[in-house]
């Protein structure tokens, strides 16, 4: 029989839900519950700390670690020269270059992971698409649904999939031999449906407006950077791989390849301070462009100009879209003028010059806030890559991963799980198939409903477990999480996942509004097709191996 605290817990669970797709803030004085209650320390202790084989701090220090060396590496500009080079090969063609970008999008999450690539790639691309004067919403789609899609592919990618080896026991090598062909039958499926709802030439045109090729090692702003950064996350998703053998902790591996990235990026930074070898931008001489009116080189410009950032008219890119104003002729004569220092190479930053006297007085005469802020402002000047890259970590993880550990927690204190667990034993008898599909599709359902991919994904992993399903069905259960865990960020609501919300909030910064139906109806046709072709393969997969 099911108690009242038991139905209390599981209302609380799925209201949270409401405030992840839409924040409110207000106070409520809670009444005294006497000493039964949803959940207790225990619980909190064990939402916090963890049980079994799932810790919530091998989730969220090795995701944070990931994510640091991925923005460091983004800010030397060598995702944005990788976008400019296929951005070249696609000419004037518009649906080469959607596949093109569509390809690099999906290569780039394979390495570095869903989030990474939405907090570095989201807001070039949407002000790119306002520089060509092209509707923006299926480019963006195409990008979002790519990220998601790839980062099914290595485990360290996605926080899920690190949830669904930790806590069924995948080893981390063997996930990406179980996930790479659904990978390929998802990312296949998803760019044929994409292609399809894009019809319409306002969102993809045949033909573009583009006149000559843009140099991409404009947008490269520190060599140096970029090779050593691409090389040193490559070895640690090697490092990550060859130990998974020996059963060590994922956190125990990355943090320390985040802390030598830290390092590195303080000592370069201050030697490139110190040193003092930013050549001045000479302004009589052209930029290494074949046309100023290449949309691209425009954006560029923009992207990269003096204390500026480029962002469409709030107005230009709604659900009822209106045309972009041209960019005139005297705009971009005035941005070839004021191109940023870091666009030619080494980030060199010429070293402040001393205050005369009076200004030293006017500084110590400042108050104490004012004298911090100046502070701040001078350590940014000192060391750039560290002051950019970490207010993007991601660092409203770790309240949102402890939260849903602890709701969890208190769902399967008061038996949910094993509610839950039967409930799915007799609806698929144990059966491979009938698993696969219906831990899938509940997977992608929840992923609306049970506090993003990550909730739903630590959820199911419970519920897996404490159904005790044989050998074969429970590979089949953690092989279709995972894949569900992954498509389901493309569904109908921006919380689905936390890339989500960032996406929406990047956009919402750059002056482009998307709305939630609208986002559903160019996700609902991919996403059905992903399903299909996802769960199918791994069906297949599964029917062969057991």
């Amino acid at each position: 029989m099911i108690a009242r605290f038991a139905i209390v817990t599981l209302l609380f669970y799925f209201i949270s839900t409401i405030f992840i797709i839409q924040s409110l803030s207000f106070h409520v004085r809670l009444p005294f519950l006497g000493k039964r209650k949803c959940l207790g320390a225990t619980q909190i202790r064990n939402g916090i700390v963890g049980t079994d084989n799932l810790k919530p701090y091998n989730i969220l220090i090795p995701f944070i670690s990931l994510a640091y060396m991925a923005v460091t590496l983004e800010i030397t500009g060598i995702f944005r020269t990788a976008a400019i080079w296929v951005g070249n090969k696609g000419g004037s063609s518009g649906r080469k270059l959607y596949l093109y970008l569509y390809i690099l999008f999906t290569l780039i999450s394979i390495v570095v992971g869903n989030d990474p690539l939405i907090l570095s790639v989201t807001g070039f691309l949407a002000r790119h698409m306002a520089a060509a004067r092209i509707h923006p919403h299926a480019w963006l789609i195409s990008e979002f649904a790519a990220a998601n899609t790839a980062s099914m592919v290595l485990f360290v990618s996605n926080p899920a999939n690190i949830i669904i080896c930790d806590n069924l026991r995948i080893n981390h090598a063997a996930f990406t031999a179980y996930t790479v062909l659904p990978f390929v039958a998802c990312s296949i499926a998803c760019y044929l449906t994409l292609m399809l709802q894009c019809q319409n030439k306002k969102h993809v045109p045949r033909k573009l407006n583009v006149s000559g090729h843009l140099n991409p090692q404009e947008a490269l702003r520190d060599p140096v950077s970029a090779i050593f950064g691409s090389i040193w996350l490559i070895t640690g998703q090697i490092v990550v791989i060859a130990l998974s053998f020996s059963h060590v902790d994922l956190w125990k591996v990355l943090l320390p390849f985040a802390g030598g990235k830290f390092i590195f990026d303080i000592c370069w930074d201050h030697y490139r301070y110190s040193t003092a070898k930013i050549p001045k931008h000479d302004e009589n001489k052209p930029d290494d462009v074949d046309s100023t009116d290449n949309p691209m080189a425009i954006e560029l410009r923009h992207a990269t100009s003096k204390g500026t950032q480029h962002s469409p008219n709030p107005k230009s890119f709604t659900d009822s879209p209106q045309e972009h104003e041209d960019i005139s002729k005297n705009e971009s004569q005035q941005l070839e003028s004021t191109v940023h220092p870091f666009l030619n190479g080494n980030l060199q930053r010429a070293p402040p010059p001393t205050p005369p006297p009076s200004t030293t007085n006017h500084i110590a005469s400042l108050k104490p806030q004012h004298r911090l802020s100046l502070k701040n402002r001078q350590l940014a000047l000192h060391f750039p890559t560290i002051s950019t890259a970490v207010p993007r970590l991601p660092f409203v993880l770790v309240p949102f991963v402890f939260s849903q550990f602890i709701l969890i927690e208190a769902l399967e204190h008061q038996g949910w799980i094993e509610i839950f667990a039967r409930w799915l034993v007799a609806a698929s008898n144990k059966q491979v198939i009938p698993v696969v599909w219906l831990v899938g599709i509940s997977g992608v359902v929840l992923c609306n409903i049970a506090g993003t991919n990550i909730g739903a994904t630590i959820l199911l992993t419970k519920i897996i477990r404490a159904s005790d399903f044989p050998e074969g069905p429970a590979r089949a259960a953690a092989v279709s999480l995972a894949v569900a865990s992954n498509i389901g960020a493309v569904n109908f609501t921006f919380s689905a996942s936390l890339g989500g919300l960032l996406w929406v909030a990047i956009l919402k910064d750059e002056g482009i509004s998307i709305k939630w139906w609208k986002f559903a109806m160019w996700n609902l046709l991919p996403l059905v097709a992903m399903m299909g072709a996802g769960f199918g393969v791994v069906s297949a997969m599964m029917v062969v191996l057991y």
